[in-house]
């Protein structure tokens, strides 16, 4: 029987690894980036690992995927004006580092193409 190893989210999840969490579910939660890429960078992570990337999640779980969204909206709403940008980073060539999907909501006055790097 092979065992993976659990990831960073799952550690989070468990309180093994400290975050400053801002938000959180029975379904999801959601805490600051440690190496933000906006002014507010925040993280919302279904609590489940079942998923890899967001084209599984809405396959598997679209009610899950919804609450995500939803999560990013409430979480741009309270933490900048309303207005925010959701990414999903799907596959190592996209940027994805950590294989447990997530969303990353970014806000605070940006710009068109000010993430871009070239």
């Amino acid at each position: 029987m092979e065992t993976r190893e659990r990831t960073i989210f799952e550690r989070i999840i468990a309180r093994e690894i400290p975050a400053d969490i801002v938000h959180e579910t029975d379904s999801v939660i959601a805490f600051r980036d440690i190496a933000p890429q906006a002014p507010v960078h925040l993280l919302v992570v279904p609590k489940t690992a079942a998923y890899a990337t967001v084209a599984e999640l809405a396959a598997g779980d679209p009610e899950l995927l919804a609450e995500v969204v939803a999560t990013a909206q409430t979480l741009a709403e309270s933490h900048a004006d309303g207005h925010f940008r959701l990414v999903f980073n799907s596959g190592e060539n996209a940027g994805q580092a950590v294989f447990h999907v997530h969303a990353h909501v970014l806000a605070g006055g940006l710009a068109e193409g000010s993430l871009a790097h070239g």
